[in-house]
């Protein structure tokens, strides 16, 4: 049964989809969903301790031995990844009934059961697989997925905004799937492992280039990577606000896995920031977009949006720790994926909260809320603390380890920004609190009650994490720092 798990992930929730569908009730698809993405975790936490005490998992699919069959692979990166995304996945689910309840019609609960478990699988099937094309296939399954989710917003630019991301997302996967032909017309295979042994990276023909370009653009849209981040804002704004908790913390995420397989595993680090100038590319496009997007934050009445921009910032992180190549730079990127789905799965979390209870996502309709609604309103100044990087909070920890990384890569003046940057957050995050705190109460603050229990302890579940993996790094950095050698072949 154990050798069966890596299927089982997929399998699972990709069964139960289609079966929430045919139940058509909201109460039973939600229990299906509920006990499927349970379960996915559990089998996620079995995967990670077999990897931990025996080394990588392979699983042959129709028992097809690789490059002529599909193989799954479970490593410390793949697995590092889909842990959190699993998990994420389930606390998310547990906290939807009463937010999907307000935010979506009850006539199509059940679809949006089915359709977020189609996402999930999409998403976890991206961490597994080690087939090349099945990569896009498992992103254009939680691509599309996502464009539904996001419609269902009750919203009338719900759709509009579903639609950007359609166009942008076409355009990705467009990208994407060129430069998988390329790669293939090169190697004649479509395994991962095998085409880094094929692929002839060193003076090779410029065809190795054009992949290697298409490739990393489309990651780039997907990730929402500043300046192909704008279906990113109108997204996360306009979809119900459990569908943004989820991709909010997941979606870029398992993006940002994917370039990192490619780049490292595929093209090899050597083609990519010493044949290539990709470190160069990376650290510019990351430190723009880090201080354009904290600026458009600052800026935002719409709390939703204003989270949106600080995501588009925090993906600029993960890129500037990619960008330095090395251990310590690798693993603070790969820290900081983790991190930040924590951190801001759970601010919008709080979010759904106040829009529960106030019934809005605009800033001035939460003057005062602390008072009303004391537990959301602390919830969201430890979630902004992280965010910031206050010391014994997970933020610290992914922010201290890409100032060691610029230090022991010698770039002061990358440490020095980021130290600006967390400034920025600082704004973005008080503006906030002080409305919550130290203004007067709206009329809708007034009439709010605290959010109900069933959101508050997944809610908090996650924000107390973030001060958990602020202290204990056993998982995160740990880890991080053995997928990051991993990729790099031992080289420090």
């Amino acid at each position: 049964m154990e050798s069966h798990l890596p299927i089982l992930l997929i399998v699972l929730p990709l069964l139960a989809a289609p079966l929430c569908v045919l139940i058509g009730n909201r109460k039973l698809a939600y229990i299906v969903a509920l006990t499927v993405s349970w379960c996915v975790f559990a089998m996620a936490v079995a995967l990670v301790g077999t990897v931990n005490a025996d080394g990588p998992l392979r699983y042959n699919i129709g028992d097809w031995a690789p490059p002529y069959g599909i193989e799954y692979v479970v490593d410390e990166l793949s697995g590092f990844v889909m842990l959190f995304v699993s998990a994420l996945g389930a606390i998310v689910l547990t906290y939807a009934p009463r937010s999907i309840d307000k935010e979506i019609p009850g006539s199509k609960h059940y679809l949006f059961y089915a359709t977020y478990l189609l996402c999930l699988t999409g998403l976890l099937g991206m961490c597994v697989t080690g087939d090349l094309f099945n990569v896009f296939v498992f992103l254009e399954i939680s691509s599309l997925s996502t464009y539904a989710l996001i419609s269902l917003g009750r919203s009338r630019r719900a759709p509009l905004a579903a639609f950007q991301y359609l166009i942008l997302g076409s355009v990705g996967a467009t990208f994407i799937l060129i430069g998988i032909g390329l790669v293939y017309q090169m190697t004649g295979t479509l395994n991962m492992a095998d085409i880094a042994t094929r692929l002839p990276v060193d003076h090779g023909p410029r065809t190795v280039l054009v992949a290697f370009a298409f490739l990393t653009i489309g990651l780039f849209i997907k990730m929402a990577v500043f300046p192909v981040h704008t279906w990113l804002p109108n997204a996360y704004t306009y979809a119900p606000s459990v569908v943004t908790c989820f991709i909010a913390a997941t979606a870029t995420k398992v993006s940002v896995y994917a370039l990192i397989r490619i780049v490292f595993s595929i093209f090899t680090r050597e083609f990519a920031f010493e044949v290539l100038p990709l470190d160069t590319a990376l650290m510019v496009m990351a430190l723009v977009g880090i201080f354009a997007a904290s600026t458009a934050a600052i800026y935002q009445d719409n709390v939703k949006r204003l989270l949106a921009y600080s995501s588009i910032a925090q993906i600029g992180y993960m890129l500037l720790g990619i960008s330095m190549a090395n251990q310590a730079g690798l693993t603070a990127g790969i820290v900081h994926m983790f991190n930040h789905a924590l951190i801001k799965g759970g601010l919008f979390m709080v979010v759904g909260c106040f829009a529960l209870r106030i019934g809005s996502v605009q800033l001035t309709d939460w003057r005062g809320a602390g008072r009303t609604m004391p537990w959301t309103s602390f919830a969201w100044a430890i979630g902004g603390l992280a965010l910031i990087g206050v010391p014994f909070t997970a933020g610290f920890i992914s922010k201290w380890l890409l100032l060691t990384a610029a230090f022991d890569s010698h770039h002061w003046s990358v440490a020095v920004l980021m130290l600006l940057s967390s400034l920025l957050a600082l704004l973005y995050v008080w503006r906030v609190v002080e409305t919550l705190y130290f203004a007067e109460p709206s009329e809708k603050a007034k009439q709010a009650i605290e959010a109900p229990l069933g959101m508050l302890i997944p809610m908090y579940t996650v924000i107390l994490a973030t001060l958990v993996f602020g202290v204990w790094t056993v998982y995160s950095a740990d880890l991080a720092a053995g997928a990051a050698s991993l990729l790099l072949g031992g080289m420090q």
